[in-house]
């Protein structure tokens, strides 16, 4: 969002930002932002949507302040990303949008705007979102939280809310997301693939001495990388791998843990709890021999274009997006939970060395982030200025 924000503002284009409060704010907010709520509006509202399990539906207030200033700035377009943050209260911002016909892009990060709660169904393996929600297998306490089960209600809701919207645009950084959008309530506005960037000047093959000062050698580094360890990223995986490959040969490296996690792992298993800036992850996938990424539950993961950036192959599970970030030359893709075929395809990798630095940069130049936003740019100026 603020790249977006920013390139908008080389190009002329007037932009504001808007944001919900949140724990883990977004650095480098341009100078232009409208900030949404405060600590004690997001915790009512989360607390009201946990005991209710209606998300979304709370901070009157706030959001009638809020869409003060946005009537005052008469915007050509309003453009969404996630709004499921307990900051806004949905009916009334979609009330306001359809009462002044304002043009709308809406970027998805995940499946929960046509969903009765979860924001992926995978390992649920439900599919009741294309009809209508209820009786959800989703996890009470998964994202968003809720005591009771108000699914088959909020799917209604959210149909009511989301559509019938004159002039919206929909946006997904995966074909894969995109192919359930349409297969959606949502189904009827025009979709539109827009992949997601990273800042290739800092991603990129960066030496480092990681695998000296870990004691990892000439061993096969395989690396892992995510905000929160669980089995939705694949946690018990890497356990089960460290238990099959030969550890004189290979060494899991897991990037993101914590003391929770710590307890869940083997000691063959090196676990880095946090980096200390981009710069020095960028080490960490360069020291990498391979990336694995055994995801359950994905859109488009950063984390495979990171490596790829870094020069590092990346094999990862039949899910989500995360297939769609590589091609032949660059990587390689097993289905969902076959950790046999998996393990025989790190050790493929391992031995016959099939995918090279040059090609992975080759691969990587896909991933610039300042293309991707001019493909919004070039939205907005062919659609209406946001």
């Amino acid at each position: 969002m603020t790249g977006i924000a920013n390139l908008c503002a080389s190009k002329g284009i007037k932009n504001i930002t808007s944001t919900g409060y949140s724990n883990h704010p977004i650095k480098e907010l341009p100078q232009k932002n409208i900030g949404i709520g405060n600590i004690c509006d997001k915790f009512v509202h989360m607390k009201f949507g946990r005991f209710t399990g209606c998300h979304g539906c709370y901070s009157h207030a706030t959001t009638k302040k809020f869409l003060r200033k946005i009537e005052i700035l008469h915007p050509d377009t309003i453009h969404l990303h996630n709004i499921h943050g307990d900051f806004l209260n949905l009916p009334m911002l979609f009330d306001y949008i359809k009462r002044h016909h304002v043009h709308v892009i809406w970027t998805l990060h995940d499946c929960w705007p046509f969903t009765g709660r979860c924001p992926y169904f995978d390992i649920a393996k439900c599919d009741k979102w294309k009809k209508g929600c209820g009786n959800c297998p989703y996890p009470k306490d998964s994202y968003p939280p809720s005591l009771v089960d108000k699914t088959a209600k909020m799917w209604k809701l959210k149909k009511k809310w989301f559509t019938e919207v004159k002039n919206m645009t929909i946006i997904t950084p995966s074909q894969w997301l995109a192919d359930n959008v349409k297969e959606s309530f949502l189904k009827d506005y025009p979709v539109k693939v827009i992949n997601n960037g990273i800042n290739i000047s800092v991603f990129k093959p960066t030496e480092s001495g990681f695998k000296q000062e870990y004691g990892i050698g000439n061993k096969y580094m395989l690396l892992g990388v995510a905000d929160s360890w669980g089995v939705r990223k694949g946690l018990d995986v890497f356990v089960e791998l460290s238990k099959r490959l030969d550890s004189t040969k290979y060494q899991i490296v897991l990037v993101g843990t914590n003391d929770s996690v710590d307890k869940q792992l083997p000691d063959n298993i090196i676990s880095v709890h946090r980096t200390q800036n981009q710069k020095e992850l960028a080490e960490i996938y360069t020291s990498a021999d391979l990336f694995v990424n055994p995801t359950r539950e994905e859109n488009y993961p950063t984390v495979n274009m990171e490596s790829i950036a870094c020069g590092t192959p990346v094999l990862t599970f039949r899910t989500g997006g995360s297939s769609e970030i590589m091609d032949e030359t660059c990587g390689a893709v097993v289905d969902c939970n076959d950790i046999d075929a998996l393990e025989s395809e790190i050790i493929r990798i391992a031995e016959e060395k099939p995918f090279t630095l040059e090609k992975c940069l080759r691969r990587a130049k896909q991933f610039d982030q300042n293309e991707r936003f001019m493909e919004y740019i070039d939205l907005y100026q062919n659609e209406g200025e946001c």
